[in-house]
């Protein structure tokens, strides 16, 4: 297949991009940097998306084009031939969204139209995999009751015993302009299914995290406790450090998406909540303990008021997508962390900084 992945420098673009190009694919990997730009994302002097850019770089099969999904006519040309777009490229911090919501607006929104008016006037009517959140359900969430444990919180309705269904309301309540602003893309790709018949997967995804992530306290909390611990730098833990999530490792996310492509002929328009369920969660000291046990040392932590917004518990109900997609993660939280601390050890680029002390 032809296959264009916008945000292609990004975490899971760029993993998307490594695994259809080694499935045979001719890949498309499209990226602005303007994420870069927008919050500084560098990590040891280097920008976070370059440094992806050149790892697929090299990769057979791959081709790279610098353009931005706010560019209608960039969009119209790269995508008139696909036979599959992966729409990653978003804005993605909750509060870069509130100190700049238009530009947020923007790119998550008229930026995913873009993709998806490009799809349409495109002859190929290729399918489309829209990268979407869990931030859409808003604080319909934090309105489930929950009790704590010792090291978690859990959700204390048995109607909730699986997680979050695709089913949950997502108006009449509060959002981010991020969860709004993604919230009303989501809309608009399932809108194009019913209207013009164009393929498409929405896929609200939880906490994906996994190897060439570096995450913040902000977005990617696995990684970014991960790479500080790995470095010796001291992590801050808002609220009380109960809060759950259920984590996929990215390699199990892209495994959805191939599944979906496989089925998007009799699948089109559909929307899945995707995350690790309720098999594979972690609260935040618990992850705070597994690094702990696998570096061999204490880790310094600090303690900081709870977040607007913040959600006790969020765990996806993805049995829908085991129904339907004939897929569910394999990558356990205990693995997943392994892996990501086993890559950050071995880059040539990052292992100096990252050695852990002794």
């Amino acid at each position: 297949m032809k296959i264009l992945v916008t945000g292609g420098a990004g975490f899971i673009g760029s993993h998307v991009v490594e695994r259809m190009a080694q499935e045979g694919h001719q890949v498309l990997a499209v990226d602005s940097f303007a994420r870069t730009a927008i919050l500084g994302e560098h990590f040891l002097g280097k920008s976070v998306a370059r440094y992806n850019w050149e790892h697929i770089g090299k990769l057979p099969g791959v081709t790279l084009l610098e353009a931005d999904v706010r560019d209608t006519s960039a969009m119209d040309r790269a995508i008139r031939d696909a036979e599959a777009v992966v729409h990653t490229a978003a804005q993605v911090a909750v509060t870069t969204s509130v100190k700049d919501p238009r530009t947020d607006f923007d790119i998550n929104v008229v930026g995913t139209v873009n993709v998806m008016e490009a799809a349409r006037k495109a002859g190929s009517n290729p399918v489309v995999i829209f990268c979407s959140t869990n931030k859409v359900y808003g604080d319909h969430v934090n309105q489930i009751p929950v009790r704590a444990q010792k090291t978690r919180y859990v959700f204390d309705d048995s109607a909730f015993a699986q997680g979050i269904p695709e089913s949950l309301p997502i108006d009449h309540c509060h959002h981010t302009p991020y969860g709004v602003s993604k919230l009303a893309a989501d809309l608009y790709v399932q809108e194009y299914a019913r209207s013009y018949g164009i393929p498409t997967a929405v896929f609200r995804m939880s906490c994906i995290y996994g190897t060439r992530q570096f995450g913040g306290e902000d977005q990617g909390w696995v990684a970014h406790f991960a790479l500080s611990a790995l470095a010796g730098r001291p992590l801050t833990i808002y609220g009380d450090g109960k809060q759950v999530r259920d984590v996929l490792f990215v390699d199990d996310l892209v495994g959805a998406y191939n599944s979906y492509l496989d089925r998007a002929s009799q699948l089109g328009g559909q929307v899945f909540n995707i995350g690790g369920g309720a098999n594979f969660t972690l609260s935040l000291v618990e992850l705070l303990s597994q690094l702990e046990g696998q570096l061999k040392r204490t880790i310094q932590v600090s303690s900081a008021d709870w977040r607007p917004a913040d959600q006790k518990v969020y765990i996806s109900d993805i049995r829908k997508a085991r129904e339907k997609l004939e897929w569910s993660p394999t990558v356990s939280p205990e693995e997943g962390v392994r892996r990501l601390l086993g890559w950050a050890l071995s880059d040539g680029q990052l292992s100096g900084m990252l050695q852990p002390h002794t």
